[in-house]
């Protein structure tokens, strides 16, 4: 809470330095503003960020940096014979230190590490009071020299511009570095499953059972880490979500852009969308408790061999999820499509349904093809309709009507409990991440490539 108190005292000084500056600019030509350079709103922008941005910069690497050393401090004054613990007992201490100092609890016999809680915050305190002093020292400093600066020849729309433009390459920057360290995290650690197991043996196996034996002669004394059920499970529930998701997506778009009033659209269009703001643990009561029993029920009557948890169920759902993805994208690139377009095929005699058909529908089939690609990425990692309508199970089979699982499925398996990142059946989930990952990009680069190869440009 004080953190927030915090940042909303440095917004408001800011604000009070964008007042001044505005009204210091103002003055300095005795209300004459086309005598500036730029508009008085620029200037107290000037003066904004000279206030804001170092106090932020300070709050910032107060923030990365005051853990790490208050931690190092607090435990310079525990006993030589705890500071020579092993790092695994010593991090323990750490956090015992870090929940007496919180109140969290209190070991009365273990004096020692109530002084040090008790340094820690003290030194908390200290380096908050630290903190607050040279943010409004530098936020004071900024002031004075932002409306030192003001002239009225003082070219303060460039220089707010420039300065705005390098703080939105930070931000993409930040986009950028966060996705490079998830790649790098998940790559590191799937190098280290492929230390141990090979990788034809991963990429090409036909069993996966990670689980630990309790016998020598079971499958899982030695691991078997084949991805190829994942893999099968994993497409098969994801053509399975397409094939409803795609005609049902794609036809209701057609007619919400083309033939639907604005009244109806209106109403229909929000209505459809709804069910992309529905949690997916919804959905997969929904398929567990609903759509699985009634497939089990049909199968047999039908003479079928329906499992109670199958890949139908789960495709079935997912693609009643999927739906709002295709029939949104679609309907903004179908309504994207020139009106003149739809005019010139009418005027020289073609129906509407045929103007549809030969005419809109070309125009806008990349970006419908890019929607469809987006909407399989979203069926590749999705989890907890597979956990709940699909099962655990790892079955090498065509057959939708049997139990299968996915590779999101398997990562949340795997890691699930109290787990050592050393053994094979936990590196084995980042190896399927990185499998996931590698998947997923591909095709959203064939999404962009389609968009980009074959968009047209009309006027």
């Amino acid at each position: 809470m004080k953190y927030i108190l915090f940042i909303i005292g440095i917004l408001s000084l800011s604000s009070a330095g964008y007042y001044l500056g505005s009204r210091r600019a103002s003055s300095s030509v005795q209300g004459q503003i086309r005598k500036l350079h730029s508009l008085p709103g620029h200037y107290g922008l000037f003066v904004a960020l000279w206030c804001g941005l170092p106090a932020i910069i300070i709050f910032a690497s107060w923030l990365a940096f005051e853990p790490a050393v208050i931690t190092s401090l607090a435990v310079s004054r525990l006993p030589p014979e705890m500071k020579q613990l092993p790092d695994q007992q010593m991090s323990l201490v750490i956090n015992d230190i870090k929940n007496i100092a919180s109140g969290t609890f209190i070991r009365e016999k273990d004096r020692a590490l109530i002084e040090a809680a008790g340094h820690y915050r003290r030194l908390q305190a200290t380096g908050f009071t630290a903190l607050i002093a040279a943010v409004l020292s530098c936020m004071a400093a900024g002031l004075a020299i932002g409306m030192k600066y003001i002239t009225p020849q003082m070219r303060a729309r460039v220089k707010v511009e420039r300065t705005m433009r390098v703080l939105m390459l930070l931000c993409s920057m930040v986009a950028i570095f966060t996705t490079l360290g998830i790649v790098l995290s998940v790559l590191f650690e799937a190098i280290r499953f492929f230390n141990i197991i090979p990788m034809t043996d991963f990429l090409f196996g036909l069993h996966w059972s990670p689980q630990i034996a309790i016998r020598a002669d079971q499958v899982g004394a030695s691991g078997s880490f084949g991805m190829i059920p994942l893999l099968t499970g994993t497409l098969m529930i994801s053509a399975i979500a397409m094939i409803i998701a795609v005609p049902i997506g794609l036809m209701s778009a057609i007619y919400m852009s083309e033939y639907a009033a604005d009244r109806l659209r209106t109403v229909v269009k929000p209505a459809l969308e709804i069910l992309a703001g529905i949690p997916t643990v919804v959905y997969g009561f929904f398929a567990a408790l609903t759509v699985a029993p009634f497939l089990r029920e049909v199968g047999s009557g039908m003479g079928l061999d329906v499992s109670s948890e199958s890949a139908l169920a789960a495709g079935l759902v997912m693609g009643i999820m999927i739906i709002p993805f295709v029939s949104s994208l679609s309907d903004d690139v179908i309504t994207a499509v020139p009106q003149s377009l739809r005019d010139g095929s009418l005027a020289i005699g073609a129906t509407p349904s045929e103007t549809t058909i030969r005419v809109v529908i070309p125009a806008a089939l990349p970006g419908i093809v890019g929607s469809i690609l987006l909407a399989v990425s979203r069926a590749v990692g999705e989890t907890m309709i597979v956990v709940m309508a699909a099962g655990l199970t790892a079955n090498l089979t065509a057959n939708p009507l049997e139990a299968v699982t996915t590779f999101t499925v398997q990562i949340v398996t795997l890691l699930i409990g109290d787990q050592e990142f050393d053994s094979p059946k936990t590196l084995a989930a980042f190896a399927l991440g990185l499998v996931l990952f590698v998947m997923t990009l591909c095709l959203n680069i064939i999404a962009l490539y389609v968009v980009r190869r074959y968009r047209e440009q009309y006027e």
